[in-house]
């Protein structure tokens, strides 16, 4: 096996840590010694040890003058854990082959540096695309300190997500929902508006057995939520966050006595402001943000400048209807040289139907 066979088996196990390891990043880490794999592991759980000591925990013999494979740079700080360099070194790694840099300024190529500093030979750039891919979440979270969110709906060919009757189950077949559970156990957060709330009374949660729950946002400029609502219920048992722009501090303590937090933000166009809203979440180490929100809520966060991507489920069926709703409303752009733009598009046959994954254009309503 070559450095990239290695790098690959590396990123599979990166990606166990799925939904466990935020909001830190997903890292595999492989010791190979003469041709032989000794030693492999992840990052777990945030909090636990790193892939690099898990790996070493991990090894079969010793892994003094072995490689070590690791999909992101190692750290060189002591946070959550000590500092992997430290392990590596101890252990007597005679190379370190790398797949992305760290952008934490507390490493931010540190860690390489530390290592050719001790006589380690290091290799980079190993199936770097792929191991950015892999922590887009992560990246955009220590770059920005807020979450990276992820727009989310279902629609018909004719672009619609509920009959005019408002009835919506189902836009698309089972397999695309189960699909959805998996994202709902991929991102720390969900977030919907008031509207789905009254409309679905969804519970939001994950349904995968032993999947994670994301923390639910439900975003309610003037607490219209009843306090019937399922998310309102279970709040003790799947945190729930509800932000408005309500300054009734009666109003608030039922919810609070249900469990829930209140977080009181700026309005912005008689809503919550979406960017106020993205700073509280990630000062709570929120890193990401399933949003799946009605055409209102969709839209205002696509004007604010707060998605980074769309995941568009595509059923192939026809429902009309002129009043049907349509996945992103709002006031829309006045011209199409005014439509978001998208780019690196995919799509993907799921059951009967197509999933488009999309990247939002950086600085479409803001200057970078």
């Amino acid at each position: 096996m070559e450095d990239r066979e290695y790098m690959a088996l590396a990123l599979e196990l990166a990606e166990r840590g799925v939904g466990w390891a935020s909001p830190n990043p997903m890292v595999g880490a492989v010791i190979v010694r003469d041709g032989r794999i000794i030693g492999q592991g992840w990052h777990e759980r945030c909090g636990q040890p790193h892939a690099e000591r898990n790996a070493l925990s991990a090894c079969t013999e010793s892994p003094r003058g072995a490689t070590l494979y690791v999909t992101l740079e190692p750290c060189c700080h002591y946070g959550r854990q000590p500092p992997c360099t430290q392990a590596i070194l101890e252990a007597g790694i005679r190379r370190v082959v790398v797949g992305s840099s760290d952008p934490n300024p507390l490493v931010a190529g540190k860690g390489i540096a530390l290592l050719r500093e001790q006589g380690v030979e290091v290799t980079q750039h190993v199936l770097e695309e792929a191991c950015d891919r892999l922590n887009q979440v992560f990246f955009h979270y220590i770059r920005t300190r807020r979450p990276y969110v992820v727009m989310k709906y279902a629609m018909t060919l004719d672009g619609k997500i509920a009959a005019y009757t408002g009835d919506s189950r189902w836009v698309t077949g089972e397999a695309a929902r189960a699909h959805v559970q998996q994202l709902r156990h991929r991102y720390t957060g969900i977030m919907v508006g008031v509207g789905t709330v009254l409309a679905d009374d969804p519970l939001l949660t994950c349904r995968i057995p032993g999947g994670r729950s994301p923390v639910r946002i439900l975003c309610d400029t003037h607490l219209r939520t009843p306090l019937t609502a399922q998310v309102v219920t279970t709040a003790r048992q799947a945190p729930t966050l509800l932000a408005t722009c309500c300054g009734e501090e009666a109003r608030r303590a039922a919810y609070e006595a249900a469990g829930c937090q209140v977080l009181v933000l700026p309005e912005h166009q008689g809503h919550v402001d979406l960017n106020a809203l993205m700073d509280e979440l990630g000062r709570r180490e929120i890193d990401s943000v399933l949003l799946e929100g009605g055409g209102t809520l969709n839209w205002a966060a696509l004007e604010q400048g707060v998605v980074q991507k769309i995941l568009a489920y595509l059923a192939p069926k026809l429902v009309g209807g002129r009043e049907a709703k349509t996945p992103v409303e709002g006031a829309g752009a006045a011209r199409m040289a005014q439509a978001i733009p998208l780019n690196n598009s995919t799509v993907i046959q799921i059951g009967t139907d197509f999933l488009i994954e999309s990247e939002v254009a950086p600085c479409v309503h803001r200057d970078c």
